[in-house]
């Protein structure tokens, strides 16, 4: 299944959290983050495939209208030079490309995963940098996405599995890379996501592991001994427990507490309590939070 697609029908609900008000300043404040050249801004305001593809997905879960004209030239002027990215923003390509109207045609996007699989690794998965021996969950998980986004399947599936192994830690979560095995939510998440749409096992105690992470004050650490919750590891913490069947009814409070001390009038969402910033990366994030928080 589509990744993008299974986060965006959770993330649709988080309109009926925050109400029509609220919903319209943060669509606001997301086309405010458009450039001319049809690109959404990064933290430095320079276009950027990567908040592109978060701006994308926060409109269509608000289900208003994508500025598509001008995605098309922007995107299209990425798509005629994909030897010019990194991995990271390979796969925004492909995600983004996947969610309009008109998708590029299946020679336009060869050349795209063409440049993907150089950032396999011998141990069957993908890291972001092209001279890794062995992959990350992270990599694995954005690989993934850009190929079940336009339907493909993904190749050798069994060596993201065996990636994945590799990266298992004690009690049931993942570190994201070999080289620093450390668990962690956001890996431990994307793992989760991966092994039930690769229909892997997943451990019986991940999601004690995962529900252990949950800071007293509201939000999960992205890791233990994290001084403060963030809002990505709190909507990918969401989303893997809910994958998983799990519930957290008696924390919704706590959890939806934590989300709104991170949202502005401004209509967009921090990522902690210790961010001055706003990014629509971080917007998408806190209405995927909430549309978890909304079931």
């Amino acid at each position: 299944m589509s990744l993008r697609l299974e986060m965006l029908q959770v993330a649709r609900l988080a309109r009926t959290v925050l109400g029509n008000e609220a919903s319209e300043l943060v669509e606001a404040y997301v086309r405010s983050q458009q450039n001319a050249d049809g690109g959404f801004r990064d933290r430095d305001g320079e276009s950027d495939l990567y908040y592109t593809s978060f701006a994308i997905d926060a409109l269509t879960a608000l289900q208003v209208p994508l500025p598509e004209e001008s995605l098309n030239a922007f995107l299209g002027s990425r798509l005629s030079s994909p030897d010019e990215l990194d991995f990271v923003h390979l796969c925004c390509l492909a995600r983004c490309s996947s969610a309009l109207p008109t998708r590029p045609s299946a020679p336009t996007l060869a050349p795209v995963y063409e440049r993907i699989e150089a950032y396999r690794t011998p141990d069957g998965g993908y890291n972001q940098s092209d001279d890794d021996e062995t992959g990350s969950a992270y990599a694995c998980f954005l690989a993934y996405g850009a190929y079940a986004d336009h339907g493909l399947s993904l190749p050798d599936p069994a060596g993201v599995a065996r990636c994945l192994d590799s990266l298992k830690t004690e009690g049931g979560a993942w570190a994201n890379d070999v080289e620093l095995p450390i668990p962690n939510v956001p890996a431990t998440a994307a793992a989760v996501t991966l092994c039930r749409n690769l229909r892997l096992p997943i451990p019986p105690e991940t999601p004690r592991w995962i529900l252990s992470s949950l800071h007293p004050a509201g939000g999960f650490l992205p890791f233990p001994q994290a001084p403060v919750p963030d809002l990505l590891s709190t909507a990918v913490a969401l989303h893997a427990l809910d994958g998983l069947q799990v519930g957290f009814e008696e924390k919704k409070d706590l959890l939806l507490d934590f989300v709104d001390s991170l949202w502005t009038a401004a209509g967009g969402f921090h990522g902690t309590w210790d961010d001055d910033d706003l990014d629509v990366e971080y917007t998408y994030y806190g209405l995927l939070a909430l549309g978890h928080l909304a079931l």
